[in-house]
């Protein structure tokens, strides 16, 4: 999710627990090769054997439409260590999909065929190589052909978002759809799209037929969903995370990025994460309307220490 789950994000959440697997932002890749500092850059892991301090492995992402390219550039993130290369043809942004990049490589399988083709070729075979893809561009009239091609093209695994691009981020997620797709590839998938909750959880692996699953926007929203998924797979139920335990999650994440970001914009890491922890925690949106204008470290720390008064009954 490009510019939420950087590795400030990722240090946090895969402290809490929940979390088998990360995967960076994307790395835009057109005709060249991009320099090491690139990749660390998105990817500050790579310093750390691939894998975050919790020592939960980190893919690296890379959205292009050319296969030479992607391939070198999915060699030069092995060669610096990256645990799995991820390639995106998911992305439903019309910006990205102008650029020759996402969900529009989806009309063309042949296409997808021969970008993963490359890549698996430029790699050593012990790096795992995981495609995500989504039911379509316009429609789902290709997405079987997809889906034999990423298989074909010898993916580790397939990562299904059960929607359209023209679907979007519109509910439902489709999650039958990926079941039809596991009945025709034994490549391993996982199921992604429209999971907020244990239940919801639970119902995709009903309908999709997956074990596996790939958290977005819920871990961002309820930052202990991938605990409690796991946790109620195994019978075991914990407590949800209260609006108190998120308070020292937002000092921890203003304390991580102040490490590695300039002070004058270190707030709006935080203030992103806020807009969408407020859709399950409404003291979120009192706490965003508090600090939004604010861009002193100092004073956003000190009204993150002060919080009493932002109760959920002060929300409208």
């Amino acid at each position: 999710m490009q510019g939420v789950t950087d590795h400030t994000m990722r240090a946090l959440l895969t402290e809490l627990g929940g979390i088998d697997r990360c995967v960076t932002e994307f790395i835009r890749i057109g005709g060249q090769l991009l320099p090491p500092r690139v990749f660390h850059r998105i990817c500050p892991e790579l310093a750390e054997g691939g894998r975050t301090a919790s020592g939960v492995p980190v893919y690296v992402q890379l959205l292009g439409g050319q296969p030479g390219p992607m391939a070198d550039n999915a060699a030069r993130c092995a060669e610096l260590g990256a645990a799995g290369i991820d390639l995106n043809f998911g992305c439903p942004a019309r910006t990205v999909n102008r650029s020759d990049g996402g969900a529009i490589i989806l009309r063309e399988p042949e296409r997808v065929r021969a970008i993963v083709s490359a890549v698996r070729a430029a790699v050593d075979p012990a790096t795992p190589v995981s495609v995500k893809i989504r039911l379509g561009f316009e429609d789902r009239s290709r997405f079987l052909d997809n889906v034999a091609a990423v298989a074909e093209a010898g993916a580790a695994e397939l990562v299904i978002h059960a929607r359209t691009k023209r679907d979007g981020y519109r509910p439902p997620a489709y999650w039958e759809e990926i079941a039809v797709a596991r009945d025709t590839v034994k490549l391993p998938i996982i199921a992604n799209g429209e999971i907020w909750s244990p239940d919801q959880a639970r119902r995709c692996r009903e309908l999709s037929g997956c074990e596996d699953l790939m958290l977005g926007r819920g871990a961002l929203c309820r930052p202990d969903l991938p605990r409690l998924i796991a946790g109620a797979a195994q019978g075991q139920a914990a407590p949800p995370l209260t609006w108190d335990d998120i308070l020292p999650l937002l000092r921890r994440f203003l304390a991580l990025n102040l490490a590695r970001y300039d002070h004058h914009y270190v707030g709006n890491p935080l203030k992103q994460w806020l807009l969408y922890l407020r859709s399950y925690f409404p003291q979120g949106a009192v706490l965003f309307e508090a600090l939004k204008r604010l861009q002193d470290p100092a004073a956003i720390d000190a009204l993150l220490t002060c919080q009493p008064p932002l109760q959920p009954a002060a929300v409208a």
